[in-house]
This record gives structure tokens, C-alpha cells and sequence, in this order.
């Protein structure tokens, strides 16, 4: 599996050596790489540290506090995962071009990409063993001591396997990027091959983001540790008392709402106002149901796919740990970083070079889709198997069943949450793609989001505007499934 993912990774490296030592620092020592290599830099601190922020504080009030409404609050959060990045771009661009700034890009990436951290950590939280924070409490430490020192750490492998998701997807966001007009590492490999057709500086950029992303996987590996977490008994069976917001409600509330307003009111009013307004919104029904039932399917696949390919690498990290099973989980995640474009290339070379009848078929698609967005399946799929103890394959194994019926039996219905949250994370990105999907579908295939960015980029917000909607409309079920197994049952 570590193998397969890494095949964009050798065409990188492969296409970028046909570049001579010369001309590769010639390229790289400019001045336009320097703004590259700071927009990208700030952007990924700045996003990852946001998202981290805001997905930890809801995650904390919803579920440790008196918060009123914690389950509606819990929904409302949530909801912006089915707001795709670019559709979260255009909203603010079409209401106001003061957006397209650094400041801008932030905002709209944080509002866009930090329910990858507040879905774990809500989870990690709502599993987590209330003794401990209540033994804390009671040796004098107030709220916010008891959190940082019990249950942050506790919670830390969820927060850190969302951080490195946001980054990730920082690192290869174009979409909501090119219509912020702000320039990054990934948007400027898109101009080199759109532009100037010079696919080895193209990748030349890409090794660079290969670098960022191997730097992501390192820290998020050196903080994690190396500790088991799983633990045989259930621990305390009653939810956590709930501190009292008293004073703060107010203020709380008003926060919370309008982080709501941000994320979810100025795109949805924005695609509902060019709708209604908008001359150019013409809607072709025959052709957004044809793209929505394109989107669907090939999402659905993707999600299956990719977390069947999951599966035995995150088997395989959690059951047999070491450096070498450590080293092919990590290698999964490399592939995520990189621009659709760059992956698609890959495969496309590979295709017509290997197995030409493939070349423009649904089954390379599928596999773009399987090795970008793996790290989703990887980190849902491991956050589940993380807390389910060797031991009982062990007991099951001594009364006769197999390894593999031990698995089927008792490890995978634990895990199931797990896995239905992979298959949901998977298939809404797949129904966001729009690069991968342009260079890799067959000839006359069309998704929401292709159709979506054949208008938006030509200025037709409200001829896109539909397609928006609909996929909007179609993420609904998916962020719903997401909110409600990433939960389970409290500990």
C-alpha cells in the first residue's frame, strides 16, 4: 500500500531530475519563490494553529460545559464541513473582494477546515474517562489547569491527527486559494503547467511541498509519542460534570454564533443572492443531475476504496508497532500533500506507459482518489483502533477462532465507527476534487465541482451557483453521518 501511494512521489522526483543543477537553482533562487515559500509557510501556521484553536475550544464547550443547546451547538459545528473550501471562497469573494488578502485566506481556510480537529477531539473528549479530570479537580486545580495538564494530553492524539489533516489539506489547497487571488506553492505548480507548460519546475515546486509535508509528519510523530491508549474496562460509565459558563454565557453564545455567521451564513447566503439575482443562472436540470449522480458515485466508491486500503496499514502501525511499520504508515501520507495535478500526471504517465487501457478510465480515477485522500481514511480508521486492546483478540484467538475470524468478530465492529467515518471524510473530499478529476475522468465526465469552477473562474457566480447548492445539498448526509459515529457512547 506504501509503495502504491508513493508513485506521484517518483514521478516527482524522476520529472524533476531532468533538470540540470544549474537551471534547478536558477529556478529556485528567485524572488517569486522566496513569496511563494512565506505565503505558503504563514498560511500553514496560521491555519493549522486557528483551527487547532477554534476546534479544541468548541469541542471543549460542547462537551464540558453547560453550553445551552450543546447538541444543536454540536451540529452547527459540524455543518461547515459541507461547505467545500472553494464554495466557502466564492461566498466571501462574491460578497467582497476585500477578502483576497493573507488576512482573508486564513479566515476563510480556518472556517473551512477546522471541523477536521473539533470532530476527534469532541470524540476524544466524550470517551474520555471523567475520573481522571475529577481526581484533578479535587487536589485544587481550577478548569482551565485541569485541562491543560490532564486533559489536553489525554486528547492530544485526536487534536494532533486533525492538525495534521488541516495542514495537509493547507498544503494542497487550490480551489478556495486561486479565488482568494493569494499565491502559494500549489497554485503557482497549477500556473507552471497551465501557463508555461514546464512540468519539471512544476515539480520542482512539488518536492518542495513534499519537504513541508515530511516536516508536518515528523512533528505530529515526535508529539504524539509513543504510548498506548487503549484500555480494557470502560472507565467511569457517567458523562463528565459540566462547569458552569455562569457569567460567560452571553459572550459564549455570541461567539459561537458568530462563528456560525462566518462559516455557514455568508456562503449560503451568497449562493442563495445569486440565485435570485443573478441573469446568467440558468439552470440545465438534465445536466446537475447528471453531475450530481456522477458526484455520488464516484464518491461513494472513492470512500470505499480507500478505506479498505486503510485498513491493514493502520493494522499494521497499531498492532505491530516499530520503526518500519511506523515508516509505511507515515509514507501514506505524503501523497496528500501534493497538488491533484501532480498525482494525476503521475497516473496518467504511469497509465499510458503500463496499462494503456486504462488510461482515461474510472479505475485510475478511483486510485487518484484512493492516494489523495488516504490520510483521511489513515487517521479516522487509527483514532478508532487506537482505543480497542490487543487483548481481546487474544482471549478470542484462545477460544478457538482464527486471526482473521478474531478480527472480524471482535475487532471490526469496534472499529466501525471508524470506518464509517473514513468512508464519510473520503467521499465529501472526492466530491470537492477538481483538479485530479479534470485531468484523470473520462472524456465527458462531469461533477459538481467541475461544473461548479468552469463557471466561478470565469466570473458566472450565478451560473455556478446551482451547482454549489447541490453539492452543498448532497454533503448534508455525510457531515451528518460524521457527526453522530465520530461520538459514540460516552465512556
Amino acid at each position: 500500500m506504501a509503495a502504491f501511494t508513493l508513485v506521484p512521489l517518483a514521478y516527482v522526483v524522476f520529472t524533476t531530475a531532468e533538470l540540470g543543477p544549474g537551471e534547478a537553482s536558477d529556478f529556485l533562487f528567485r524572488p517569486r519563490i522566496g513569496e511563494l515559500l512565506w505565503n505558503t509557510t504563514r498560511l500553514l501556521v496560521a491555519g493549522t494553529l486557528l483551527s487547532v484553536v477554534v476546534g479544541v475550544a468548541g469541542a471543549w464547550l460542547v462537551e464540558r460545559t453547560d453550553l445551552p443547546g450543546g447538541g444543536w451547538w454540536h451540529g452547527v459545528l459540524c455543518a461547515p464541513l459541507a461547505v467545500p473550501a472553494f464554495v466557502n471562497g466564492y461566498g466571501w469573494v462574491s460578497t467582497t473582494h476585500a477578502v483576497q488578502s493573507y488576512a482573508g485566506a486564513v479566515l476563510v481556510v480556518t472556517l473551512s477546515y477546522y471541523p477536521f480537529v473539533y470532530l476527534p477531539t469532541v470524540a476524544a473528549l466524550r470517551r474520555l474517562d471523567p475520573g481522571v479530570e475529577e481526581v484533578a479537580a479535587s487536589l485544587g486545580h481550577r478548569p482551565a489547569a485541569v485541562f491543560l495538564r490532564v486533559t489536553l494530553p489525554a486528547i492530544s492524539p485526536a487534536v494532533l491527527g486533525g492538525a495534521l489533516l488541516v495542514g495537509l489539506h493547507l498544503l494542497a489547497e487550490y480551489g478556495a486559494l486561486q479565488l482568494l487571488n493569494y499565491p502559494t506553492l500549489t497554485t503557482s505548480i497549477l500556473q507552471q503547467y497551465a501557463t508555461v507548460f514546464n512540468g519539471p519546475q512544476a515539480t520542482l515546486l512539488a518536492v518542495i511541498l513534499v519537504g513541508f509535508c515530511l516536516l508536518l509528519l515528523l512533528v505530529e510523530l515526535l508529539l504524539r509519542g509513543r504510548g498506548r491508549r487503549a484500555r480494557v474496562g470502560a472507565g467511569t460509565s457517567r458523562p463528565a460534570e459540566r462547569i458552569a459558563l455562569g457569567r460567560r454565557t452571553p459572550a459564549v453564545l455570541a461567539g459561537l454564533g458568530l462563528l456560525a455567521l462566518l462559516s455557514l451564513g455568508v456562503p449560503l447566503f451568497s449562493l442563495v443572492r445569486w440565485l435570485v439575482r443573478s441573469s446568467s443562472a440558468g439552470i440545465d436540470v438534465a445536466e446537475l443531475v447528471s453531475a450530481a449522480g456522477t458526484t455520488v458515485g464516484l464518491a461513494a466508491a472513492a470512500g470505499l476504496v480507500a478505506t479498505a486500503l486503510a485498513v491493514p496499514v493502520v493494522w499494521l502501525a497499531v498492532r505491530h508497532r516499530g520503526p518500519l511499520t511506523t515508516l509505511i504508515e507515515r509514507a501514506t501520507y505524503v501523497t496528500g500533500a501534493l497538488p491533484g495535478i501532480v498525482v494525476a500526471l503521475a497516473l496518467v504517465t504511469v497509465s499510458i506507459r503500463t496499462v494503456p487501457a486504462l488510461y482515461q478510465s474510472v479505475v485510475v480515477l478511483l486510485l487518484g482518489y484512493a492516494m489523495l485522500f488516504l490520510p483521511r481514511a489513515v487517521v479516522s480508521v487509527r483514532a478508532s483502533l487506537e482505543l480497542v486492546p490487543p487483548h481481546l483478540d487474544d482471549v478470542a484467538r484462545t477460544l478457538g477462532c482464527s486471526a482473521a475470524a478474531a478480527a472480524v468478530r471482535v475487532t471490526v465492529p469496534l472499529i466501525a465507527p471508524g470506518l464509517a467515518a473514513s468512508v464519510a471524510l473520503v467521499s465529501l473530499a472526492v466530491s470537492t476534487e477538481l483538479t485530479a478529476t479534470l485531468l484523470l475522468s473520462p472524456i465527458g465526465t462531469d461533477t459538481l465541482s467541475t461544473r461548479f469552477w468552469s463557471d466561478a473562474s470565469s466570473v458566472a457566480y450565478g451560473a455556478a451557483a446551482p451547482y454549489a447548492l447541490v453539492l452543498v445539498l448532497l454533503s448534508v448526509p455525510a457531515t451528518w453521518l460524521l457527526s453522530r459515529v465520530t461520538l459514540g457512547p460516552r465512556a
